[in-house]
């Protein structure tokens, strides 16, 4: 709703764009505006509405931002048929949208963003449920130790008041507790979930980074005007600033509004930081620009070339090349414009293609600016995220929960190489034994009425051995009914209880990350952002139920065989 609301603000402001789209287009690109995002997702909702004329209207919307994901995917949509050209072309938009992430910083933070957040929550989401689930068959034995063993009363304790520092810690706890009462090779999850809790101050660090780049305004202002959707953001945001992304940014951003002779300044003072070709490369542009195609000042376009030569003497780069060969042929000198012509487009074709397409009698069209690089973006980001923050998960700094679970850690060791005698229940009826209470340890990890009425056969009387295996038959149905039910909950729930915690983890984990990756996509990028990733939650989804339905079967053959 936000963004038909944007849209429909757009049309209330730019009335006469919708109906002289194609004078809008070109104005926008005389500014140097090359995507324009929200009349973009304008003719997407037109689109929507008029199903006869859509794929025209997104081949517009398409033009107006080639690096929208959005558009791609609509188009994919629309083009979709059952017919064989129908599903390439489908599939070819949906590759070209993948593709576009990369040119699209926002679209391809906020999807990292959201992965990053939903890995981490489907994560705690899924050994929270395995503790739930392991609470009702280990408390008992957990009740059964303690009364055997005063001593883990104080141990108890002792991790109940280490835990009150934070909910993940308290979580932490829980797992070493029941993390006795698991089988050998399934212990593995409790160290996962400490390592978990060892890497938080990382972890804190990187959510912290997410959550204050997207409100970042000088990361937004850096972004829009290098991806070429706007420059009066810019301006306004990055007047004051000097490091080398916010002042390259802003002296583009005054480039391409036509005010030269600042932006001349600010490309002077990045030189006199860092000789990036890149900068050589503008700093011509705006000699080009202040030319402006007047007979009278030829002087200008001798400058820039000196200033191209310049950023070719450092780095060959395919802007400066193309420009050289505009300038050239500008002045006249068609053999030398040839010349630098075919060394751009040996360097970088579809460069050249795309410079081609929007090329034009203005300055901002006639030559190629430089950008920052995505990664740069990145860079800027990380600059602005020094200290990590515990994000209110946690009353005490990041590493003392790193050291917390460290001495947790060390505790579960020591007591499962120490402690051997601990409860455990009969495999066949589940009663709660250990090695203090009981007379005699059998073989198999039964009680003695169950070892005499399946083993030691002529220990029993036959009434009494029919009556105990009809009794652990019923435990035993009781038991795959309730498997059954847990399998239909959620995926690997009853591997957990039947004590393969390491597998059910892991088909756990696997569904919820799916599952949960919409409501991420939902709570991490609010609508006002026109970031919306709608193929990537459809795509979440059906491999979610594509999980569920898989991990349902092969649950459903292993009790049947009685696996679990």
């Amino acid at each position: 709703m936000r963004k038909l609301a944007l849209c429909l603000l757009f049309c209330l402001i730019f009335p006469s764009s919708l109906l002289h789209a194609d004078e809008y287009y070109d104005l926008q690109l005389n500014k140097g505006i090359r995507n324009s995002d929200t009349y973009a997702y304008l003719l997407i909702e037109k689109a929507r509405a008029d199903k006869a004329g859509s794929v025209e209207l997104l081949h517009k919307a398409l033009t107006d931002a080639p690096d929208l994901p959005a558009v791609y995917f609509a188009l994919s949509k629309a083009t979709f048929s059952l017919s064989g050209s129908g599903i390439l072309d489908s599939v070819d938009y949906v590759i070209r949208g993948i593709d576009a992430y990369s040119r699209n910083f926002w679209w391809s933070f906020t999807l990292m963003g959201s992965l990053f957040f939903d890995l981490v929550f489907s994560f705690i989401v899924a050994v929270l449920l395995i503790v739930a689930v392991r609470l009702l068959p280990d408390v008992p034995l957990l009740s059964h130790d303690i009364g055997e063993s005063s001593w883990k009363v104080a141990l108890l304790i002792l991790m109940v008041a280490l835990s009150a520092a934070s909910p993940l810690l308290f979580l932490g706890s829980m797992v070493v507790l029941l993390g006795f009462y698991i089988k050998k090779y399934s212990r593995s999850v409790v160290y996962l979930f400490l390592l978990f809790l060892l890497c938080f101050p990382l972890l804190s660090k990187t959510a912290s980074l997410y959550l204050e780049a997207v409100s970042s305004g000088s990361l937004k202002a850096i972004v829009t005007v290098n991806e070429s959707e706007g420059n009066e953001y810019a301006i306004s945001t990055l007047q004051n600033r000097d490091d080398f992304a916010s002042l390259f940014s802003y002296a583009l951003a005054l480039k391409r509004e036509g005010r030269y002779e600042e932006a001349i300044a600010s490309y002077r003072r990045l030189l006199e930081k860092n000789e990036d070709p890149r900068i050589y490369v503008n700093l011509g542009n705006c000699y080009v620009g202040r030319y402006n195609f007047d007979e009278a000042r030829k002087a200008d376009l001798e400058e820039a070339v000196k200033y191209y030569a310049s950023s070719l003497r450092i780095k060959p780069l395919v802007s400066a090349y193309y420009n050289l060969s505009q300038v050239s042929r500008e002045m006249l000198d068609f053999v030398k414009g040839e010349e630098y012509f075919r060394s751009a487009l040996a360097l970088n074709r579809s460069a050249v293609a795309g410079y081609r397409a929007i090329s034009g009698r203005k300055p901002n069209r006639f030559v190629a600016d430089e950008t920052l690089r995505p990664s740069e973006f990145w860079d800027y980001a990380l600059s602005k995220n020094d200290s990590p923050s515990s994000l209110g998960v946690a009353a005490v700094p990041p590493f003392a929960v790193s050291l917390a679970a460290l001495l947790l850690g060390v505790v579960f060791y020591l007591m499962n190489s120490r402690e051997r005698q601990r409860a455990y229940r009969c495999r066949k009826c589940y009663k709660i034994l250990c090695a203090k209470c009981e007379k005699r340890v059998v073989w198999g990890r039964m009680c003695p009425e169950c070892y005499s009425s399946l083993i030691k056969l002529e220990e029993m009387d036959v009434r009494e051995r029919v009556a105990r295996l009809l009794s652990i038959y019923e435990h035993q149905t009781r038991h795959r009914n309730f498997l059954k039910v847990l399998s239909f909950v959620l995926p690997g729930l009853a591997e957990v209880y039947a004590g393969r915690v390491f597998l059910g983890l892991l088909f756990l984990w696997s569904f919820l990350f799916f599952f949960l990756l919409p409501v991420m996509v939902f709570l991490f990028v609010p609508d006002s952002h026109l970031v919306s990733h709608s193929f990537i939650k459809w795509a979440a989804l059906f491999l979610a139920g594509l999980l569920y339905g898989l991990f349902l079967v092969i649950t459903r053959k292993r009790i049947a065989k009685g696996w679990l």
